[in-house]
C-alpha cells in the first residue's frame, strides 16, 4: 500500500476558502496538511531571477502576471514538502476544491491498484481536470474512468503525484516561462506520463481567487505581444500533434 500524504494550498488570510476545504477532508477522513501559498501579488515581477521575459514571450505570448507566478512556486513547494518527506505519493489541493462523492474511497482504490501496477510509468494524476482530449482508457473505478492523458489537461485543483514525477518537474520547473498548468501541459504531453480522470474526482467550488486580481490579468492582457495568438495557436497545435502521435503511433 503507497503511503499517501495530502496537502492543501492556502493563501494566509484566505480563511473561508480553507475552511471549505478542512469541512470536506475532514468530513471524507482525510488527514491533510496546509501548505502556506505564495503570494504573488507581493513579488517584484521585474527583479525575478526564476522568470525569463523574453522566453516566456516568445513561448507562451504574455508576460506572467503575479498571480500566476505565486500560484506555480506554492506548487512547486508543494512538490518540494512531499519530497521531503517519505510518502510515495502526495494528494495536493487547491483551497477551493470541491470533492466529489466518495473521493476518499476513489483514493483509497486508486492508490490500491497503483501499487499493482509495477509497470505503469506515471508522474501525475490530475484528478479535476475540466476536459479531457486525445486519451486511452486504462482502468475503471466505479463511474471514474482512469485514462492516460496523451494531451495533459490544465487546471490544477487537485493533482496526484508520484516521487518520480515530484522529481522530475523540480528538475525542469525553472525558469518560469508560463503559468504552472501550461507547463504541466507541456512536460507531460511530451513525457506521455499524466493521468487523468473522466469524469473528473474533483471539481471548484467557484469561489473568486484571492490572488489574480482582475487588475493584475487586465494588466497582462493590455501587455500581450503582437503575435500572442499565433503563438498561443502554435503552442495548442503544437502540443495536440505531438499527442495525437503518441496515442497513434505509440
Amino acid at each position: 500500500m503507497h503511503r499517501l500524504i495530502t496537502l492543501v494550498i492556502n493563501l494566509d488570510g484566505s480563511d473561508d476558502r480553507m475552511s471549505s476545504a478542512r469541512q470536506q477532508l475532514e468530513a471524507a477522513g482525510i488527514a491533510f496538511e496546509r501548505l502556506p501559498a505564495t503570494d504573488g501579488r507581493r513579488l517584484n515581477i521585474a527583479s525575478l531571477p526564476y522568470h525569463d521575459t523574453d522566453a516566456t514571450l516568445r513561448y507562451f505570448g504574455r508576460p506572467v502576471n503575479g498571480g500566476e507566478i505565486g500560484c506555480y512556486l506554492s506548487h512547486m513547494a508543494s512538490l518540494k514538502r512531499f519530497l521531503a518527506g517519505d510518502a510515495d505519493i502526495a494528494l495536493v489541493l487547491e483551497d477551493d476544491v470541491r470533492l466529489a462523492a466518495g473521493f476518499a474511497q476513489h483514493i483509497a482504490d486508486l492508490t490500491a491498484w497503483l501499487g499493482t501496477q509495477h509497470d505503469l510509468d506515471w508522474h501525475v494524476i490530475n484528478l479535476g481536470n475540466r476536459t479531457l482530449k486525445i486519451s486511452t482508457p486504462l482502468h475503471g473505478f466505479g463511474p471514474h474512468v482512469l485514462y492516460r492523458a496523451h494531451y495533459f489537461p490544465m487546471t490544477t485543483t487537485a493533482l496526484l503525484w508520484s516521487r518520480a514525477g515530484a522529481e522530475a518537474i523540480l528538475a525542469d520547473s525553472l525558469p518560469i516561462t508560463a503559468p504552472v498548468d501550461n507547463m504541466l501541459r507541456k512536460r507531460l504531453t511530451r513525457s506521455q506520463k499524466g493521468l487523468a480522470f473522466r469524469p473528473p474526482l474533483a471539481s471548484t467550488t467557484g469561489a473568486d481567487s484571492d490572488i489574480d486580481t482582475r487588475s493584475d490579468i487586465a494588466r497582462s492582457k493590455t501587455r500581450r505581444g503582437a503575435l500572442y495568438g499565433l503563438r498561443k495557436q502554435r503552442r495548442l497545435w503544437g502540443d495536440k500533434i505531438l499527442a495525437l502521435r503518441a496515442k497513434y503511433l505509440g
